[in-house]
């Protein structure tokens, strides 16, 4: 069993800070299934691991997959390495209503178009539990409309020149209403100068 964790960055790693938010707000704890889908190499999981979540995974990223295989086996060796799964978050294997909480940090705006991303986050909402929590971070236009350059199919121009799938304020609240989810918070949108804006959208089912 790993070591008790001396310091935050032990204990949390790199947790997504709006994340943190909702667990110091109490709507996260432990004995909820946990799944993060695209979790890149797992900064969103060591808290979930060390405090007994019931915790699972996937990403498209097999490199990334072994990376959480490899922290799991450290942090919490009773994993089983079938939790965390190579696949894309549109096509997971996991049940319906498998979840209570779906972490979607920084994944949602790598969507190739309106296709891609209505697949993601219909597939989340397919395995999270009724009363569950749908949490997604992601790209958006919301504070800096005129400086995103639209291309063609949800995809945008960045100021700082590279090129996402991004959401507007219309967009996600159109969304949370065909999937008949009800926001836990108010959009709240970080801008970061002449970079990037980024919404947390926080959805019960």
């Amino acid at each position: 069993m790993d070591p008790e964790p001396c310091t935050l960055q032990d204990q949390f790693g790199g947790i997504d800070i709006y994340l943190f938010d909702q667990l110091l707000r109490g709507r996260i704890h432990p004995g909820m299934r946990v799944l993060d889908a695209g979790c890149g190499p797992g900064r969103n999981l060591v808290y979930f691991l060390r405090s007994g979540y019931d915790v699972f995974a996937t990403d498209a990223d097999q490199k990334a997959v072994a990376a959480v295989r490899r922290m799991a086996a450290l942090l919490a060796p009773a994993f089983a390495p079938e939790n965390f799964r190579v696949e894309p978050v549109e096509h997971m294997t996991f049940r319906d209503g498998f979840a209570d909480l779906v972490i979607s940090s920084a994944v949602l705006h790598f969507a190739a178009d309106d296709t891609q991303f209505g697949a993601m986050v219909n597939e989340m909402w397919r395995v999270l539990k009724p009363g569950g929590m749908l949490f997604c971070r992601l790209a958006s236009t919301i504070g800096m409309e005129s400086r995103m350059k639209p291309l063609r199919h949800g995809r945008y121009l960045l100021p700082d020149g590279s090129e996402r799938y991004l959401v507007t304020e219309t967009t996600l609240m159109s969304v949370t209403g065909q999937l008949g989810g009800t926001l836990i918070d108010p959009l709240k949108t970080t801008v970061v100068q002449d970079q990037r804006c980024m919404t947390t959208w926080i959805l019960r089912k």
